[in-house]
């Protein structure tokens, strides 16, 4: 509107300046001039009003924004006291500190083990089992303090797994309760993370196990150290003559190689089976590569055995869809007067995934999760893995006959979205010197199949 009034103001100020000259060629009336000075003094007078009113309005829009900066921020929202995250469960955490989840897991497996015909056992054939059936609590407190509690329901039995507390500051940590204590990679790896149904055959030969103990561990960068003084499993702390203790500890060393993650582990165990347990006996077999059958090939029987000395070498790496693992583990029996005999298990393991972006997690010295880059539901058909693992077992020395054992085993798993998995093996076992005769044959070979299916929190 300013610019308009302008414009009419110099459109009348220019006619005035030529007024003498219009006179010259056309004269104006008297009137017609007295008329057009009257219009050119109002449009001055509009003019002079809207420049007030504009430099009121910029004085006023000039305070305002004054007013707007210098005036105190609202203070932010409060956060609220208790948050709830999704890790496969609800999970509540609190600023002060405390956390609380729900876990557990369904593990549900069927198998067939195809052997010998002259074999006369119950266990050959087709068997299924609910494998393992978790369910527990877990979670956090001030000051770096920690809980986990957690019972196994399958068999229709309450079988405590892990009870503990946990203190951790700084790379260091304190745990007192049941734990496993610092085994191998295959043991400390979590059985919701492993390459096939069951571990391998050395685990369950030499009754690796979770055990009442006290222990510490420090890690910081590539190296991780844990040790530990444990008791025995709290099913069997029921015998209050049960007075076995055992020293246990083991180093991982983990760097970082470009893009690929590297460990090298080594671990050692020496343990006194003390009064009545020794007195009871020790015995070492295995299953042959599922648990849903009670059939063991291989067996030493029991022996007498007073302390039981092991340790293991580890090594594993995993580069992108690729992860290979090794390891060696022996264990030696002593025996009250007679020869102490050392057993060996260990084996080879190669995995690749055929879906791209998928790689096998790894995290504190141990494999964890496979977390689908593709997940089923969102465009993809989840993570899928295929795995081939050699597996020897040797239970014969020092005059003991328990077998042994050569695994040629393969696996295909499928992970559709995180959480849940299902999971396909074979194995090809070839026994020799076994305890289990095929007609009096001790040389022999057994096919087995095992599937699972499998739900975590």
């Amino acid at each position: 509107m300013r610019m308009k009034l302008v414009a009419r103001l110099a459109v009348a100020c220019s006619l005035l300046a030529l007024a003498p000259g219009m006179a010259q060629a056309q004269a104006l009336s008297a009137e017609e001039a007295a008329t057009l000075r009257a219009e050119v003094a109002a449009l001055k007078a509009q003019l002079s009003a809207m420049e007030s009113r504009l430099n009121n309005i910029s004085a006023q829009t000039e305070a305002n924004s004054t007013a707007i900066a210098t005036a105190p921020k609202p203070a932010p929202a409060p956060e609220p006291e208790t948050t709830v995250k999704w890790k496969g469960a609800p999970e509540l955490s609190t600023k002060s500190g405390w956390s609380f989840k729900v876990r557990g897991r369904m593990q549900f497996d069927a198998g067939h083990v195809d052997a010998p015909s002259s074999i006369d056992e119950d266990g050959l054939g087709f068997s299924s089992e609910l494998r393992r059936a978790y369910v527990g609590v877990q979670g956090t407190m001030p000051g770096g303090f920690g809980y986990k509690a957690e019972v196994d329901l399958a068999d229709n039995e309450v079988e405590w797994t892990d009870i503990y507390l946990t203190y951790d500051h700084d790379g260091k940590n304190v745990t007192v309760g049941q734990h496993y204590p610092f085994l191998s990679l295959e043991q400390m790896t979590s059985d919701l993370f492993t390459s096939f149904t069951e571990r391998a055959a050395f685990t369950g030969a030499f009754n690796f196990e979770r055990r009442v103990g006290l222990s510490g561990g420090y890690a910081k960068g590539d190296l991780m150290v844990n040790a530990g003084v444990f008791t025995d499993n709290v099913a069997d702390l029921t015998d209050d003559g049960n007075k076995s203790y055992s020293v246990d500890g083991r180093l991982v060393w983990m760097p970082k190689l470009g893009d690929a993650q590297l460990h090298l582990g080594a671990s050692a165990h020496w343990r006194d089976l003390n009064s009545s347990l020794a007195d009871a006996g020790s015995r070492y077999r295995v299953r042959p590569f599922v648990h849903s059958t009670d059939v063991r090939f291989i067996d030493t029987g029991t022996l007498n055995v007073s302390k039981e000395a092991n340790y293991g070498l580890e090594a594993a790496i995993v580069s992108g869809r690729l992860h290979a693992a090794a390891e060696g583990n022996w264990l030696r029996a002593s025996r009250p007067g007679l020869s102490d005999p050392t057993f060996f298990g260990g084996y080879a393991e190669v995995g690749y995934f055929l879906t791209g972006g998928d790689t096998r997690g790894y995290k504190a010295g141990a494999f964890d999760r496979i977390k689908p880059s593709n997940p089923v539901g969102k465009g993809g058909i989840g993570a899928i893995q295929l795995n081939l693992r050699y597996d020897y077992l040797d239970l014969v020395d020092a005059g003991i006959i328990g077998g042994k054992q050569n695994g040629y085993a393969a696996s295909l798993i499928w992970v559709p979205i995180d959480y849940l998995k299902f999971m396909i093996n074979y194995g090809h076992m070839e026994y020799d010197q076994a305890r289990v005769t095929a007609g009096g044959d001790d040389s022999y070979s057994a096919d087995v199949i095992g599937a699972r299916a499998q739900l975590d929190f």
